[in-house]
């Protein structure tokens, strides 16, 4: 399955070292994942993504831009495919206006609803789904969601608890067609998972609906702990639902250094908004028994 990557910080910060210098480094994590890589980042408020269909670790492009970025937001994603064709327009991230957004799994026999999921999608948005895969059409049906609870896409301020029932609706909408989430230990690629991060650049969240993805709030130990201007108690100490913290970074893989990991449970949601408050809570999603 994909690989993904995101961040959300109080300061800008450079991406290469997760990208291509830790021991568990997406560049690393592409031998396997050989079909496509992208990186999406935020300048004044404003998406770039670069983004291309070659293998990350065969790719010079992917070597420099992971390190030149600087950002206070990134997504990172690379693919191995499981819907549509290796091209650019199926590499993730996909972006919709100031929204990014890249997935970890796969809707079991997809073509045969294909339409009907489409007709999920707001007719606004429906004429720039511009690939084959079902990970872009999960984007827009979670957009057409959003746009729907809020009356626009174009907004940073939000009710997170509103937020995460309109995430909720839109993978509950897909449900409906795909069948019940995967819930097993051996995540077989080719059932149902629903495992992504979405960010505007100043709300940036995540769920997880099949496959494993980890989160970090906090280091062992700041090595930057006496000269940093932004240092305080959370950067050293677990957080809860609810408080202010200078960073989050989610991973589908555990990464080297001093980041303290927390698995996501089947479910869970995880999300901080533009004040950098953290949130979490467990979505009411079809998961199959075991």
């Amino acid at each position: 399955m994909c690989r993904l990557f995101g961040f959300k910080s109080v300061f800008q910060s450079q991406v290469n070292h997760s990208l291509i210098h830790a021991e568990n480094a997406l560049n690393a994590q592409s031998v396997k994942h050989p079909d496509g890589w992208g990186v999406g980042y935020y300048i004044q408020g404003a998406p770039h993504i670069i983004k291309s269909p070659e293998a990350a670790f065969d790719d010079h492009i992917f070597q420099t831009v992971s390190g030149v970025v600087r950002s206070k937001t990134v997504l990172a994603h690379i693919r191995k495919a499981t819907q549509g064709s290796l091209n650019i327009l199926n590499a993730h991230p996909f972006q919709f206006g100031r929204w990014i957004f890249a997935h970890n799994g796969n809707l079991k026999n997809f073509s045969a609803y294909k339409k009907d999921l489409r007709n999920l999608i707001d007719a606004d948005l429906r004429p720039y789904i511009l690939g084959t895969t079902d990970s872009e059409m999960i984007f827009f049906v979670i957009l057409s969601s959003l746009k729907n609870t809020f009356g626009s896409l174009d907004f940073s301020q939000i009710d997170t608890d509103l937020f995460a029932l309109a995430i909720e609706n839109a993978i509950n909408s897909i449900c409906k067609l795909s069948g019940e989430l995967y819930n097993k230990p051996d995540q077989d690629p080719k059932e149902n998972h629903i495992t992504f991060i979405l960010t505007n650049g100043e709300i940036l969240c995540s769920l997880q609906a099949g496959q494993s993805i980890f989160f970090s709030t906090h280091k062992s130990q700041c090595p930057e702990r006496n000269t940093c201007k932004f240092y305080n108690n959370s950067c050293e100490s677990s957080s809860n639902s609810g408080q202010e913290i200078n960073h989050l970074i989610i991973s589908s893989e555990k990464m080297q250094g001093e980041n303290i990991w927390t698995p996501m449970n089947n479910g869970q949601f995880i999300l901080i908004d533009s004040q950098m408050i953290f949130k979490t809570k467990n979505l009411n999603l079809p998961f199959s028994k075991n």
